[in-house]
């Protein structure tokens, strides 16, 4: 078994539950979608993570009809067959002080199928069922960024993409895996209807590996 960092990439300019937070999908052949949020990196604590409760209506993408189903630490919704896209933007309320104020939009995918991006910013397989990753910003790659995986055993270990955007891992186990990546965005910008300098944008995608 590859040996693995044991700490999680951090954000340290988040606030404290923002940067040890994120959203992931996890999905089990052509079953319903599985919603968390919390940190991949750990066990899920009993009765789901104490910060569960803010997630209250993550959006699928393309949007769907399907009821949202809140389980014991994840919501469950029906999904087409294929990868399963969300976002959600008001999980944590835009913070700091006037003119200074962060934000942060989540974006999450489950399955490695499709190599396309749908979302702004996506962790996309260079193949149907590939080890190798592109990080694609608004339909760009992204090269120099980190990226971190996320073994069946919670090992991490970051990684950092090259001129092309892209990063290959070495995966041996089998399981589920989850890989994330931040991008910081700065300027005039808005989001849920507040004024911020900052937005984090942070994405995750989890495939199971056989």
């Amino acid at each position: 078994m590859l040996k693995w960092t044991s700490a999680l990439l951090a954000i340290t300019c988040l606030p404290s539950l923002a940067q040890a937070h994120e959203i992931w999908v996890e999905r089990d052949g052509a079953g319903p979608a599985r919603i968390y949020l919390g940190e991949p990196g750990e066990v899920l604590p009993e009765g789901g993570d104490p910060e569960f409760e803010k997630l209250k209506a993550p959006r699928l993408v393309p949007a769907g009809q399907a009821p949202q189903l809140r389980k014991t630490g994840y919501i469950e919704v029906a999904a087409p067959a294929g990868d399963v896209r969300v976002t959600d933007d008001s999980v944590f309320a835009p913070w700091g002080e006037d003119g200074k104020k962060e934000g942060v939009i989540y974006y999450a995918r489950a399955g490695r199928n499709e190599t396309k991006a749908v979302l702004p910013l996506e962790i996309v397989p260079t193949a149907p069922g590939a080890d190798s990753f592109i990080l694609i910003r608004d339909g760009k790659p992204v090269a120099g960024a980190k990226l971190t995986a996320i073994t069946p055993e919670k090992w991490s270990r970051a990684f950092t993409t090259d001129a092309q955007g892209r990063v290959a891992l070495p995966l041996k186990d089998k399981g589920r895996y989850i890989l994330s990546a931040t991008q910081e965005e700065k300027g005039d910008l808005s989001l849920t209807g507040q004024k911020v300098a900052t937005i984090y944008h942070m994405t995750t995608l989890s495939f199971f590996r056989d």
